[in-house]
């Protein structure tokens, strides 16, 4: 593992191994990351797959996969979190936020997400997943390409400006054919939501099926111009 504490070398190692990594694969590049970071590497998985855990799992056995669960999640995607701890060989760490539903709920009014979702997702992602990866140098991601505009120039390995880390998007490159190929291949925990219309994952009460045609993520706070929660 390659000793790294200043910024500065960790923002210049990110953009060059972006570039050094682009026609990589999706194991190479987690070698790579598990290799210079060791422990201070850690895969974050909102449970909508376990395609990156399960691919992490199998560079790096026993390798931290974190879960924020906001409160707001459907039963499936706990259950989903549940089956992958026990049957993945990863460490599954799950971040909460400081306030309860009912908490946040007597301090800011019923249904915030309702009203002001950014300020939700500020309470109950956001700030949870920067306190919960304060001891990583290098976090993974599923973000994909294909998934949205806003996604279309996601790096494999980029810099992550606001919490100072190395963002590693192994499968950036990778079409959802791909995704579904993976799972197949290897019997890849889904969240039964997605073969229930569902074509993105997120808080139940921000998240509906999607209709024929629609972009994958347009079942996300629909009827918003707003996209993404705020973690990317």
């Amino acid at each position: 593992m390659t000793a790294l504490t200043e910024t500065g070398d960790l923002q210049d190692l990110a953009e060059r191994a972006g570039r050094e990594l682009e026609e990589a694969t999706a194991p190479e590049i987690l070698a790579w990351a598990t290799e210079t970071f060791g422990a201070k590497f850690c895969v974050t998985s909102s449970m909508e797959d376990a395609v990156v855990a399960h691919l992490a799992s199998r560079v790096r056995p026993g390798v931290d996969v974190v879960f924020l669960d906001t409160g707001y999640h459907f039963p499936e995607t706990i259950g989903t979190r549940d089956a992958v701890e026990a049957v993945m060989d990863v460490r599954l760490i799950t971040l909460t936020p400081r306030q309860s539903v009912a908490e946040q709920d007597a301090e800011y009014g019923p249904k915030l997400h309702d009203r002001d979702p950014d300020l939700c997702c500020a309470l109950r992602k956001v700030k949870p997943l920067e306190e919960g990866l304060t001891g990583y140098d290098a976090w993974a991601t599923g973000l994909r390409r294909d998934e949205s505009p806003t996604r279309a120039n996601t790096p494999v390995v980029g810099w992550d400006a606001r919490r100072r880390k190395v963002k590693v998007a192994p499968i950036a490159r990778w079409t959802q054919d791909d995704v579904e190929a993976y799972v197949a291949e290897h019997g890849v925990l889904t969240n039964p939501l997605l073969t229930d219309g569902y074509a993105s994952v997120g808080c139940a009460p921000c998240t509906r099926r999607v209709l024929a045609g629609e972009d994958a993520r347009a079942g996300r706070w629909a009827g918003r111009s707003k996209t993404e929660c705020g973690l990317h």
